[in-house]
């Protein structure tokens, strides 16, 4: 599995952004260099290689957290459930049957090998009470693309998944998605957020709110009106 690598630095969190897995997800490495906490979000691959700089950096892996279900988001953490069981990983209860497909799954994008097989059994949602060091994580429900895709809000971040990508919005066409309720959700708790936010998609580069606002077609009328 490739990885390629940026990295943007803040004084207190640092973002680690690795494309990794057979679709090059982007797997996003949260590092609050106060309290040496850790957070992986959506990690399709390369894991051994993000444990080993997280030991020599002396950061603790918290828990993994998945914007949804699909195989390529979370293909890479069936080596975390063998090698490290003690590390939570976090999903939405409703994207469950993917894990329990995703071989099927793997095969319609003509990948059909998984390393092992996947069991998450803690769930997450629009609730739960995530924190990296002293800053909350915000949990968003944003289905749409998969029934329990979610999105997760925290240092004017937002981590988005495949719900909303840089002038553009995800896939409905799965068996779970749903355009109209995909666009509900962005609208209802994404645009909502500061305009400057900037916003990280599941693949592709990054955007901001404001960006979105204006120049995504899916979400402006005036963009999409007819002369």
């Amino acid at each position: 599995m490739n990885c390629k690598d940026s990295i943007e630095t803040e004084i207190v969190m640092q973002l680690d952004i690795k494309q990794t897995g057979p679709l090059e997800v982007n797997t996003y490495i949260l590092k609050d260099e106060k309290s040496k906490e850790a957070v992986i979000i959506d990690l399709g691959g390369s894991f051994d290689e993000i444990k080993k700089e997280l030991d020599e950096q002396g950061y603790s892996l918290k828990y993994i957290l998945n914007t949804h279900g699909h195989f390529d988001h979370v293909v890479g953490e069936s080596v975390v459930q063998q090698k490290y069981p003690d590390i939570p990983i976090y999903m939405h209860k409703s994207d469950l049957p993917h894990l329990e497909n995703m071989r099927e799954e793997m095969g319609w994008f003509g990948r059909i090998k998984a390393d092992g097989n996947l069991n998450i059994t803690n769930f997450i949602d629009e609730n739960s009470q995530l924190y990296i060091g002293d800053k909350k994580i915000q949990v968003f429900y944003t289905p749409g693309h998969s029934k329990g895709s979610l999105s997760f809000y925290v240092d004017e971040k937002v981590f988005t998944g495949d719900a909303l990508f840089y002038r553009s919005i995800g896939r409905t066409d799965f068996y779970d998605g749903d355009y109209d309720t995909l666009i509900n959700s962005i609208k209802t708790n994404l645009l909502t957020l500061p305009d400057d936010t900037k916003a990280y998609p599941g693949h592709g580069p990054s955007t901001t709110i404001q960006n979105e606002k204006l120049n995504n077609p899916y979400l402006n009328d005036k963009l999409t009106k007819k002369e």
